[in-house]
């Protein structure tokens, strides 16, 4: 079983095709290279390194609701 976690988009490097995204105020890079066309603030589904779809904000934060109610964060 895999698990995708929702993070915002803190940062891009365009020359390097990674991000700097947000989950649960831990920081990480990520690579861009199976998205397109997102943007600083936009939520993306993240796993093992890479984002693998741009999501909507609502559907993030849900799922990070989740994920606390759940007692996954902290």
């Amino acid at each position: 079983m895999c698990l995708a976690v929702p993070a915002q988009i803190i940062s891009i490097n365009k020359a390097l095709d990674n991000a700097i995204v947000s989950v649960d105020k831990v920081e990480v890079e990520v690579s861009l290279s199976l998205v397109d066309d997102v943007k600083i603030g936009d939520y993306v589904l993240i796993h093992v390194g890479f984002a693998l779809n741009k999501i909507d904000e609502e559907e993030a934060l849900q799922t990070l609701a989740l994920f606390e109610e759940a007692g996954l964060t902290d």
